[in-house]
């Protein structure tokens, strides 16, 4: 089985009250890594000790464009000395999407935050949610143009199947299609009641164990659990819950 890693904002509220008590709870459920979002008010260097204390690994971190943009290279030295391998830009605003006035410049902005990526040893990625698979007048999806006019040497995927699903796609078709470019995927389950409602994995409408063996023969090197809220039990339970799953059922 490929690493687990959870992302942190799947337990925010614990993670701002009490860092190093919810990343110790986390360990000691068994996660391999964490994916942060956020710095919680703490300094990189302060971050970096506390996981080392506790073993586990940062693997990357969400991180708003513009806060890339508003201090590339102090920013990216952040998450060098926590240890992230991967930034990921977890969603943008409205008028940098594809038809938005500012996309050509989202684009350009996208590019210049890659090449600092590289030169830092990081990897760069796209966090999707469901509204990127609108329809372009070229009849693909925004998520594929961004795509196309990103490469994979600047921008690879970090694909959250639950989101694709939640769209009307595919994850095991999406999967297939970045086969090679999506190095993280989220992983997360939802069924609707009035709309979206996400819950621990296998207690939705989503196919797991078909998309966690996808996403292993098409190159992912860590599974990120991640719930966006929680309707139903406790944030931390949750958590659990999802990670037991996947030691029960994904091999």
């Amino acid at each position: 089985m490929i690493p687990v890693a959870i992302q942190i904002y799947s337990v925010r509220e614990e993670a701002e009250k009490d860092f190093t008590g919810t990343v110790k709870r986390i360990k000691a459920m068994g996660y391999d890594g964490v994916e942060l979002a956020g710095l919680y008010g703490m300094a990189p260097e302060r971050i970096a000790d506390i996981l080392k204390e506790v073993n586990l690994q940062a693997i990357s971190a969400h991180v708003p464009y513009e806060v890339l943009c508003d201090d590339l290279q102090g920013t990216l030295n952040a998450y060098k000395i926590i240890g992230c391998q991967y930034i990921i830009i977890p969603a943008t605003a409205v008028e940098n999407r594809y038809g938005g006035d500012s996309y050509p410049v989202f684009i350009e902005g996208m590019k210049k935050i890659a090449a600092s990526c590289n030169k830092n040893g990081l990897q760069l990625l796209y966090h999707n949610h469901d509204f990127e698979f609108s329809i372009t007048p070229s009849g693909e999806y925004a998520l594929d143009v961004l795509y196309q006019d990103l490469g994979p040497e600047e921008l690879q995927a970090e694909l959250d199947t639950c989101w694709v699903e939640v769209a009307g796609e595919t994850a095991i078709k999406y999967l297939n299609k970045y086969k090679g470019r999506c190095p993280l995927i989220h992983l997360k389950d939802y069924k609707r009641e009035d709309g979206v409602w996400f819950m621990p994995l296998g207690q939705g409408i989503i196919d797991v164990d078909s998309i966690y063996n996808t996403a292993v023969s098409c190159g992912a090197k860590w599974i990120i659990i991640e719930q966006d809220n929680h309707s139903t039990g406790s944030p931390m339970t949750n958590m659990e819950t999802s990670l037991s799953y996947t030691k029960e059922h994904l091999q």
